[in-house]
């Protein structure tokens, strides 16, 4: 019961994940093509909203963790040996974790006012 748990659990993340990028993507290329932000201060400004930059943030979050399990679903299914499995796995994690560090940085850089 327990791996059946795991399997649903992963299922209902790349769900729920799918839907908030779709969601937000069509949310910020309406913004993009009704008032796109004029200047770079502009967009700044834009992406500087309290709203705004928690909604980017969970975007990023949440195409990590998609990319995370459709990836790791790959790995698991195609690669067979376990070392060199095990090598991409961790290699992927690192660079989502990484990845969304340095977007969430760039983030906060935006909020306090800092050059990005």
């Amino acid at each position: 019961m327990s791996r059946q748990f795991q399997g649903l659990k992963a299922w209902l993340m790349q769900r729920v994940t799918a839907v908030y990028l779709l969601c937000f993507l069509i949310y910020f290329m309406g913004v993009l093509l009704v008032c796109p932000p004029e200047d770079y201060q502009a967009w700044r400004s834009w992406v500087a909203t309290p709203w705004i930059s928690i909604s980017m943030s969970v975007f990023i979050i949440s195409l990590a963790l998609h990319a995370w399990v459709g990836m790791r679903d790959i790995f698991i299914d195609y690669i067979k040996p376990i070392g060199l499995k095990i090598g991409l796995l961790s290699l992927l994690g690192l660079a989502l974790i990484s990845s969304v560090f340095w977007a969430l940085q760039a983030i906060v850089l935006l909020q306090l006012g800092g050059q990005s």
